[in-house]
């Protein structure tokens, strides 16, 4: 407790600083200080602590292990006194303050991005970031402190202790072909379709263990043409003018197949539907959200 008490939030920026860039004197410039100013206030931090943050190289400085837990306890720190001040400044005048939010693709289309508009109807002034990622870098996200919630699955190395977690939903599988697709027209049987060209999210992911899964539990095996790739963009270049099939979460395929850009899309129609493992709401239990995030994070709960 007493580390905590002396700590000052310039000390903190100073190692921030440090961690991004490897450089002490970077650092410095970065925050309007001299390097022997910035070599005093590393020295001061590190005689508190006990021990080194930093291994000095001739390349640059390394945080030791108490360096990286420093620099982790820093960011969530400094995170939460801007999030502050931004809240402060909007609370200040009318409605406003700050939302960071993580999420996987299919509910950020289908819940999140219209829970932040429904929000914005009433409190114009919030501003909003939002990051669309795998699980895993969302929840190291989250417990950096770069979000105020998560929409995620909980990768098994986290402790479910740590968060505050609540159900969202199961997400569907749709497969998104080009209009005039030759199979399209009918309900298909995976047996029927495994001969076409595939575009796969990368190994491992939710979408690409529940195709696999599929496929194993036809008695099949995958399909010989497949390109590996999480990128929406790189999906739609290789749809366009081929026969190719992309599973995407039934969210993203509706936002697809619908106005201008659906009249060159459309979903195959399945006999057994796909679903992959249900998203959860996540927070970090030990800390207290904004009002603006609280506001977000509601209107989620009550679209869901």
């Amino acid at each position: 407790m007493e580390l905590a008490t002396r700590l000052k939030p310039r000390q903190l920026r100073l190692i921030q600083r440090i961690g991004e860039t490897r450089q002490l004197q970077t650092a410095a410039h970065m925050l309007a200080m001299s390097q022997p100013a910035a070599s005093r206030v590393l020295a001061e931090i590190e005689a508190e602590v006990g021990t080194p943050l930093f291994t000095r190289h001739p390349k640059g400085m390394e945080p030791t292990l108490i360096g990286e837990t420093f620099l982790r306890h820093a960011r969530v720190i400094l995170s939460e006194l801007e999030s502050l001040e931004t809240e402060v400044a909007g609370l200040r005048s009318g409605e406003g303050g700050e939302v960071r939010v993580g999420s996987v693709t299919g509910p950020t289309v289908g819940v999140l991005v219209p829970a932040i508009r429904a929000v914005r109807t009433k409190a114009p002034g919030i501003q909003a970031t939002v990051e669309v990622g795998p699980s895993g870098q969302l929840v190291r996200g989250l417990e950096e402190g770069r979000f105020d919630f998560v929409i995620a699955r909980l990768p098994p190395e986290y402790d479910s202790r740590q968060f505050r977690i609540d159900p969202a939903r199961n997400e569907v599988v749709s497969l998104v072909v080009r209009a005039g697709h030759p199979a399209l027209g009918e309900r298909r049987k995976l047996s029927e379709l495994v001969g076409y060209e595939w575009v796969i999210q990368d190994l491992g992911t939710p979408i690409r263990v529940a195709m696999d899964g599929a496929f194993h539990a036809a008695g099949l095996a995958a399909p010989e043409q497949i390109t590996n790739s999480s990128s929406l963009l790189v999906a739609l270049s290789i749809l366009e003018g081929t026969d190719a099939i992309a599973p995407q979460s039934q969210e993203v395929a509706d936002l697809l197949t619908r106005n201008k850009i659906g009249d060159s899309l459309a979903t195959l129609e399945l006999a057994e539907p796909l679903a992959v493992s249900p998203c959860f709401i996540i927070r970090a239990r030990a800390r207290q959200m904004s009002r603006a995030a609280e506001r977000v994070m509601q209107e989620v709960f009550r679209r869901l």
